[in-house]
């Protein structure tokens, strides 16, 4: 179940990998299939740009992402039509057919809604290019055998049409576990921000001589990084680090009460930290924030 182990802490506690991590890792070094990868992440990027369109697909007017939840209907369909083909009999074959063709139907906005949420690791984060582009290559691998499966159904080669989709489960599996080695293991998709650790009490975090008006300002207090802005007046603080993917936002511009993220131009409200325009479905987090003798202090809102 697990590697040897490579070694032991200075606690003395072993640490050991399992094997399919193991996977994964070779899977993010693939450096052969940056060059194609990286040519549709830019196509995608240039057709879905900032907008409405991409919002919906980044899941923006539902709070998270849009992808995971469509998942579940091609899975769930096609899952349900192997069930009936080994355990159904011949009474269960057109419920078969009729379960792919539905899987087959909603893989094509489920793949969609992908493509815009793996475009977006790019520029730079390099395994997550490569798993997803993998990703990406199994679950159309499973469209096309359930596909197939279904042409051989309806053409009568009903044993024919079982191995196919036989074949697309499998499929299935190895694009789900790396789907979940993207969430869980390397956080895409979810809220960059979520487990900073927040100032309970008045922290300083920056001389307020060095704060211009309109110009964004970057401050630590212990691990938190924070961007700064005073904006007519007022002083706004905000977590740096973008809730999408990360992006420093003290280098992103100021539109207005907003600001942009210099990576994927998700913008957020100075005030309350909320999402104008995505990819971000997640709010940006807000601090309270003073100048008290001469030093910007920020805290967790009450």
């Amino acid at each position: 179940m697990f590697d040897t182990p490579a070694g032991a802490g200075t606690t003395g506690v072993v640490t050991r990998r399992p094997r399919a991590h193991a996977l994964s890792e070779r899977i993010a070094g693939l450096k052969a299939i940056d060059g194609a990868a990286a040519g549709v992440a830019a196509q995608v990027r240039s057709v879905l740009a900032p907008g409405p369109v991409k919002d919906a697909l980044s899941g923006v007017p539902l709070g998270h992402p849009l992808h995971p939840l469509l998942t579940d209907v091609p899975i769930g369909t096609w899952t349900s039509a192997t069930l009936l083909d080994l355990l159904g009999g011949r009474e269960a074959r057109p419920a078969a057919e009729r379960l792919i063709g539905v899987g087959i139907a909603a893989a094509l906005p489920t793949a969609l809604t992908g493509m815009t949420d793996w475009a977006d690791s790019e520029p730079g984060d390099d395994p997550v290019r490569r798993i997803g582009a993998v990703h990406a290559v199994a679950n159309l691998t499973a469209m096309a055998l359930y596909g197939a499966s279904l042409v051989a159904r309806r053409r009568g080669a009903h044993a024919t049409g079982v191995l196919l989709g036989l074949a697309g489960a499998g499929a299935v599996g190895a694009g789900g576990w790396l789907g979940g080695d993207l969430a869980y293991a390397r956080g895409i998709g979810v809220d960059q921000a979520l487990f900073d650790r927040q100032p309970e009490d008045w922290t300083p975090a920056l001389d307020a001589s060095m704060l211009e008006e309109n110009r964004p300002a970057a401050a630590t207090v212990g691990d938190l990084d924070l961007v700064i802005v005073r904006r007519n007046g007022t002083i706004h603080a905000l977590a740096d680090r973008c809730s999408h993917r990360g992006g420093a936002l003290h280098e992103g511009e100021l539109l207005g009460d907003c600001i942009e993220c210099p990576l994927h131009g998700a913008r957020y409200r100075l005030e309350d930290g909320s999402v104008q325009r995505g990819p971000s479905p997640y709010p940006q987090p807000v601090y309270e924030a003073r100048v008290s003798n001469g030093r910007i202090e920020v805290r967790a809102p009450r």
